[in-house]
């Protein structure tokens, strides 16, 4: 690619907080303006956050909503914030969320006519059934993100399960693979770098250590990995399972390792941003498990992968996409027996978990310099496209998005007690 391109990055959420789909909209930016053009980061408002990246960061006006839904959530029509992405002659827009952002790359098209790029990274009908209260505001909602899905130029998913999961809920359009890469380097860090991390959380050298890293949120298959060490600790097998990230459901996740009676065994130590000190928890472990039927791509397997770990997966999970059994990683069937016999085994034979991480290192690693190059090539395509009206958007109104949000803001607002009614619960409680 000769022509140097200037590319809009959209996101609903963004440091402070940090997720896969975070990491991958900073990879994205960094790598496109260190080598590709130049990018902007615009994403909602949040209070006392100092950007200090290679690439401008545009935050627009937002509304407190962390409560309900983990995170603010942007006004997309902002003049300003429209005014202020178009002084940067913006030549495509990738959007990476397909509610709030997907809106205000719906603006900002009306207004500088470039083409909009979409990745489908999450499995939404998941977060929807969570917040979402009935079966029809459910279905209300997921036929506005579809439709807003629809209304973009190019739609790319980051795994052929995400395809699937975008599908079923009933995308008809056509979609392109691009998968998510990785930003920690191929190998280990030092031995001193382990020891530390070893020292601080009392992990012994003759003791299998067991790593899960990212969201604490029961979906990610926590409640079934617990139940699966509580049977490895009552079968007399020793072993550390380390905790590294932090979520909404990190009290109860504790409290139920508490009722289990796994205190001992577990280590919680929080959410990690410093990329190096990360990996030096991957160098420690002797496997990673992820037993997340949730998540449609999983970098965190392929950073466990670059420092030399193999990973315990759900068998046809989107996360295991490329992993072979017994050869860079392990696979079994979504049930506790199946998994505390592949922890069993995986206490017996570290080294042949060292083989298989080697595997993995040298099979499944993917850089996010890679996958960049890749999606730039396919920018030109998209540009090209659109420049001869062949692109694949459809004219969707706004107004079907907002009847149908509508609803379910009004359903959700109904479902909950008043500002009055919860003074007077905290009066009686007194």
């Amino acid at each position: 690619m000769n022509k140097k391109l200037n590319v809009c990055l959209l996101n609903d959420s963004f440091p402070p907080l940090i997720d896969g789909v975070v990491n991958a909209v900073i990879n994205y930016a960094n790598i496109i303006q260190n080598n590709y053009g130049s990018a902007i980061v615009a994403t909602p408002w949040y209070p006392n956050v100092k950007d200090a990246y290679s690439f401008p960061v545009l935050r627009y006006r937002s509304v407190d909503t962390t409560r309900a839904f983990g995170y603010r959530t942007g006004y997309p029509f902002s003049v300003s914030a429209i005014n202020r992405v178009k002084a940067h002659n913006i030549d495509i827009i990738h959007s990476h969320c397909p509610a709030i952002s997907t809106f205000f790359a719906r603006t900002l098209r009306e207004t500088i006519d470039v083409p909009i790029v979409f990745t489908y990274h999450t499995k939404f009908n998941f977060d929807i059934s969570k917040f979402i209260p009935t079966e029809h505001l459910q279905q209300t909602a997921i036929k506005a993100i579809v439709n807003n899905v629809t209304a973009c130029d190019d739609v790319w998913v980051v795994s052929e399960g995400a395809g699937e999961n975008l599908r079923s809920l009933g995308y008809t359009g056509d979609y392109t693979v691009m998968v998510n890469g990785v930003d920690l380097p191929k190998g280990r860090v030092s031995d001193e770098e382990i020891i530390s991390v070893r020292n601080k959380h009392g992990l012994a050298e003759e003791t299998p250590v067991f790593l899960f890293i990212g969201r604490l949120m029961w979906y990610k298959g926590i409640r079934l990995l617990l139940d699966s060490l509580k049977n490895l600790r009552d079968g007399g097998f020793t072993f550390k399972m380390v905790f590294v990230g932090d979520g909404t459901d990190r009290a109860e996740i504790v409290e139920y390792t508490k009722r289990l009676g796994l205190e001992e065994y577990c280590v919680f130590a929080g959410a990690i941003r410093n990329r190096e000190l990360l990996r030096a928890y991957y160098c420690s472990a002797d496997l990673f498990t992820f037993p997340s039927t949730y998540d449609t791509n999983g970098i965190v397997v392929r950073e466990a992968a670059a420092c030399g770990l193999a990973s315990l997966l759900i068998k046809g999970s989107c996360a295991a996409e490329g992993i072979i059994d017994g050869r860079n990683g392990i696979l079994a069937d979504e049930n506790t027996e199946a998994l505390s016999w592949a922890l069993a085994d995986a206490c017996k034979d570290r080294k042949r978990l060292r083989e298989l991480g080697q595997n993995a290192m040298n099979e499944i690693y993917i850089s996010w310099d890679d996958c960049v190059a890749k999606a730039v090539d396919r920018y030109c395509v998209v540009l090209e496209n659109y420049q001869k009206g062949a692109c694949r958007n459809q004219p969707i109104k706004f107004d079907k998005f907002f009847s149908a949000m509508a609803e379910v803001c009004d359903a959700i607002a109904k479902t909950r007690p008043s500002y009055r009614e919860r003074r007077l619960f905290s009066i009686k409680k007194r």
